[in-house]
């Protein structure tokens, strides 16, 4: 089991910026993948930037420029460096990870934390 707890949301203006951060109960050497989810009143969860085992990154389009996923593997934090934020950047974001175990892979999720952009 890995627990993940986010922190950091919050209210911002447009064009702010904000740093959401989550602490991972499990060495980061035993997960697959672990990053950041979003979504929105009324819409699907969405990637929003993951790390991948190895060290690689990706990103939703619509943040790529703006948003930086990174992690702290000896602190086992990850963190979502927001920039640039725009209204629609408004959802509540998940910290998420998983994990390959006995021939399966398993998905974690943080409790959440809301983040506003006022229009």
């Amino acid at each position: 089991q890995v627990r993940l707890a986010e922190s950091g949301g919050g209210s911002v203006q447009p064009g702010g910026s904000l740093r959401l951060s989550c602490a991972v109960s499990a060495s980061f050497h035993s997960l697959n993948a672990m990053g950041w989810y979003r979504q929105a009143p009324g819409k699907e969860r969405e990637l929003v930037a993951v790390i991948i085992s190895g060290g690689d990154t990706n990103y939703a389009d619509s943040v790529r420029g703006r948003f930086t996923v990174s992690s702290d593997n000896a602190k086992n934090f990850v963190y979502l460096h927001m920039s640039s934020l725009k209204p629609e950047d408004t959802a509540v974001y998940y910290c998420y990870a998983d994990q390959y175990y006995s021939g399966a892979f398993y998905d974690f999720w943080g409790q959440g934390t809301q983040v506003t952009v006022p229009g």
